[in-house]
């Protein structure tokens, strides 16, 4: 029965024990079959195509375009790859297919020897899908013989486009990329199945960041509504509602009279709500929940990365065996470091940096002259002309930032090729820092400016700095500047969070649709190319820009928290939509992505930690220098009627108002004739610590000076001494995961340890000949007949020298009989292995249905005896099974 499996044209199923049975294919003359098939007789599924080109007919008039696509073709031909034509009215398209071989040559360069147990029968896995695609995603952008990548073409519009296809995601459309989804956990297995690791970690990373930020969310929401318990009984807000007779100084030039104490009433306890004790407590959790978030995250990752076999995967050991596959003369490039060119990055960087600071000041200029401007010509908004100018200066930073987003994105990618990286992923990690630099100063610079700039550089009254010697600088509200901070943070993440993802979604749901309204042909195939093609493109930076906008929603989330303490709360809304307005536009509105190998989010974990250490700085410099709390706390124990201890009947803050107010004399204006009513008022308050006598600073200011920076360097070590204790007492990688790492460790160097006995036991009694120089390679050939090895035993094969020459040993089978007390199955395949000697090249494939000849170019015969002349006839492959009585 075996033989005449051997002999047939078509597979026959032998039966094994269990379920199992074994396939043996055996091809006819000039075929080339797969070594063997396990699961017996299965009917093979219909052929998918990796990728699809899009050609725009009209550029078929062009010879050198025709030319270039055709050598392009040509040269995938070469290496492998088959491609089926097809084309509708417009446009051609081309299904390209690489040949399995590709994937063989990667599976054995990357799968260790020991990932399948010895001795034990099994199939070649099948590769995965997203592997496939990612595989010929690189060998179709690396450089051809003609010195074209598909990039290139695509460039150059010699192909419109090219793009793998959305096969087999109904069931992510069912599960995940629905807004009814919204609640549901995300199938993150599925996704990485079906996109490759580096996207389904960028959603296991945002799902766990939107389930971290309940916790502050909720805290958040505690501190802002503690507020309200005391919005009436704040000791200040009373004295401010209650101050009638206290007049403030006229603020700017759109507002030339005096304005009672009394009228900033609701501004004050609106400021309550978000500038109170529990702020300082809230600023020090969001210190520790951002470590603890980034070590819980490590926690998960490793878990994820342990379940998908990637915990020891090596990103460049990756790169080099792409290399190898595409090129044999594959070199790869070494590491190198040039001082001058990171001179040159740096200096080129700072300028960079200098202009985002100097947008910011653009925005002053135009704050400055929006308050002329709004005074003037718009004279209903009165005394709100400060809260307009607010609003419309943070309207005008989104816009500036939407500008800047696409120079830093240009800038840093100009920066990031100049540098000359080594490798893809080294570039996107040199990519990332550079661009969230660049990124951080513009959405971040106005708001450093209004919290510690504004109201602190434009002088005080009758010595006003003005700008061009024209307009007067700007000042806080009268209720403070954390008032002016808290507006800039409402406007601007409430516009990123809501307009943005509207645009974010409608943007390419509208361009879908328009280029969908055309029927797509009615071959099937076809169809359903034309249907991938009309879909959105997918570009290399479509997961960047998801990384990127979520890194600036966490910077916003952390960094000037203190005083937006809802910041979470509206981010746990955002994050809610975003996952699915994500995942509905990956699955159903853009291009399949082309899958990235990934076991961490790369270059982003560290610009989290930078941003979590930025926090503790800007939330400790906004209690210290922008809220009231310090100046509050000074008066209660310095000044205050409680500085000799509590008084049940006096309020501790009772005076604080006064004693926080300058007096400045109407009569010391420049021209007082021009407010109106100062003949009325001899004299007004503003906000700061100055002389009435000589307008100097008070002895208050610098002794207050002092308790902010002491604050502010004890808040910064405790809150970062408790970052440092949360990271020791979480460890990065959960016990269980370095357990199961140890575990197989341990299996791996007992497998090597029995490999020579196993060696040993090749073709029993032929053993390796001492003096035999060991063979290098193995070299396949296909032919029909050949009992050869088992695939299983080993991932590549090794050459020995056995009874009969140089024998490619797979395991523990050869061109000999299997050791039957080993395995119960014979060893068949279809393919036969030939060994190359040092340095002689591989031999010729076995020929005729008789006794076989194989021609050796070393001197040494058979059992390692030297050839006095002419080629070594070795015997029929089949003779050892009939030796031995198994035929």
């Amino acid at each position: 029965m075996l033989i005449a499996g051997l002999l047939s044209e078509e597979p026959h199923c032998f039966p094994l024990q269990g379920e199992e049975s074994l396939r043996i294919l055996v091809p006819t003359e000039g075929e080339s079959l797969p070594l063997m098939d396990v699961n017996a007789c299965e009917t093979e599924a219909p052929e998918l195509w990796d990728y699809v080109f899009v050609v725009d007919r009209r550029t078929q008039r062009n010879p050198g375009q025709v030319q270039r696509q055709r050598r392009f073709l040509e040269e995938l031909e070469n290496q492998g790859f088959r491609y089926k034509a097809a084309e509708d009215q417009e446009k051609q398209f081309l299904g390209i297919r690489a040949d399995n071989s590709l994937f063989d040559r990667y599976r054995r360069l990357t799968e260790p020897e020991d990932t399948v147990p010895r001795g034990e029968l099994s199939r070649p896995p099948s590769i995965q899908a997203t592997n496939r695609i990612r595989i010929v995603n690189f060998v179709l952008n690396s450089k051809t013989a003609v010195g074209d990548t598909l990039q290139d073409l695509v460039k150059d519009r010699v192909f419109e486009a090219g793009f793998p296809l959305h096969e087999g995601e109904v069931h992510l459309k069912k599960t995940w990329a629905r807004w009814r989804s919204m609640f549901q956990r995300q199938p993150i297995s599925d996704i990485r199945d079906y996109f490759g690791e580096k996207v389904a970690l960028y959603f296991a990373w945002l799902g766990w960041y939107t389930y971290m930020l309940v916790p502050a969310a909720v805290v958040g929401l505690i501190v802002f509504l503690s507020g309200f318990s005391q919005f009436e009984a704040s000791q200040i807000s009373k004295e401010i509602c209650k101050a009638h007779d206290i007049y403030m100084c006229p603020r700017g030039d759109h507002n030339r009279r005096f304005q009672r104490l009394s009228d900033t009433c609701a501004y004050a306890k609106l400021t309550h709500l978000f500038d109170n004790e529990g702020t300082v407590l809230f600023a020090i959790f969001m210190a520790l929940w951002a470590t603890v978030f980034l070590e819980l995250w490590k926690r998960e990752r490793a878990r994820v990365v342990l379940q998908w076999e990637l915990y020891g995967w090596d990103e460049d050991q990756e790169e080099m065996a792409l290399g190898l596959i595409t090129c044999p003369d594959y070199q790869p490039r070494l590491h190198q470091h040039s001082y001058l060119r990171s001179a040159i990055i740096l200096l080129l960087s700072l300028l960079m940096i200098c202009l985002m600071i100097g947008m910011a000041h653009v925005l002053v200029v135009y704050r400055v002259l929006a308050a002329a401007l709004f005074s003037s010509a718009l004279p209903f908004l009165g005394e709100q002309v400060t809260t307009a100018v607010v609003v419309s200066g943070a309207l005008v930073h989104y816009v500036t930032v939407i500008l800047m987003t696409k120079i830093n994105k240009y800038v840093a990618l100009k920066l990031c090729d100049f540098e000359k990286p080594r490798t893809f992923s080294e570039r996107e990690s040199k990519f990332t820092v550079k661009f969230f630099t660049l990124q951080f100063f513009a959405h971040f610079s106005s708001l450093i400016y209004v919290a510690f700039i504004l109201g602190r550089i434009n002088g005080h009254p009758g010595k006003s700095v003005r700008l061009a010697g024209l307009w007067k600088l700007e000042e806080c509200h009268l209720s403070g500047c954390m008032m002016d901070l808290f507006v800039q943070m409402a406007v601007i993440m409430g516009l990123k969070q809501t307009l943005s993802n509207c645009v974010e979604y409608l943007k390419p749901w509208l361009a879908h649709k328009c280029r969908s309204l055309r029927a797509p042909s009615q071959d099937p195939e076809l169809g359903r190319w034309q249907r991938n093609y009309r879909l959105n493109p997918a570009y290399p930076f479509s997961l960047f820009d998801e990384f990127m906008e979520m890194m600036i929603q966490y910077g916003f989330t952390t960094i000037f928290v203190a005083a937006f303490p809802l910041a979470p709360l509206l981010a746990l809304f955002s994050n809610l939509v975003e996952i699915r307005l994500d995942a509905i536009k990956m699955v159903r509105l853009q291009r399949r992505l082309v899958p990235r190998k990934a076991k961490d989010i790369g270059a982003w974990l560290h610009v989290l930690e930078i941003i979590g250490v930025l926090a503790v700085i800007a939330n400790g410099m906004v209690i210290a220098f922008t809220s009231e709390f310090i100046p509050r706390t000074v008066y209660k124990h310095r000044y205050g009627p409680c500085r000799r201890g509590a008084q049940s009947e006096v309020d501790c803050f009772t005076g604080y108002v006064n004693h926080s107010l300058s007096v400045f004399y109407t009569k010391d204006f420049q021209d007082p004739a021009k407010i109106e009513g100062w003949e009325n008022v001899t004299e007004c308050r503003y906000r700061d610590y100055f002389s009435a006598q000589d307008s100097n600073f008070s002895e208050q200011h610098w002794f207050l000076l002092a308790i902010r920076l002491a604050f502010l360097i004890l808040f910064e070590h405790v809150a970062l001494c408790i970052k440092l204790i949360a990271a020791w007492f979480v460890p990065d990688v959960p016990q269980s995961v370095k357990n199961e790492v140890l575990k197989k460790k341990y299996q791996r160097l007992g497998q090597k340890k029995l490999q020579p006995q196993e060696h040993g036991r090749v073709g029993d009694p032929a053993q390796v000949v001492p003096g035999v120089p060991r063979l290098r390679s193995c070299h396949t050939a296909s032919h029909p007949s050949l009992a050869g090895c088992v695939w299983g035993a080993l991932r590549r094969p090794e050459c020995l020298w056995g009874p009969w020459g140089p024998v490619c040993v797979w395991g523990v089978c050869g061109l000999h009989p299997c050791p039957w007390s080993a395995r119960p199955a014979p060893c068949v395949r279809a393919q036969a292995w030939h060994c190359d000697l040092n340095s002689q090249g591989p031999l010729p494939a076995l020929e005729g249905e008789g006794g076989q000849r194989q021609r050796l170019p070393r001197s040494h015969g058979a059992g390692g005896r030297p050839l006095t002349s002419g080629p070594q006839i070795l015997p029929h492959p089949l003779a050892p099974f009939k030796q031995q009585n198994f035929l």
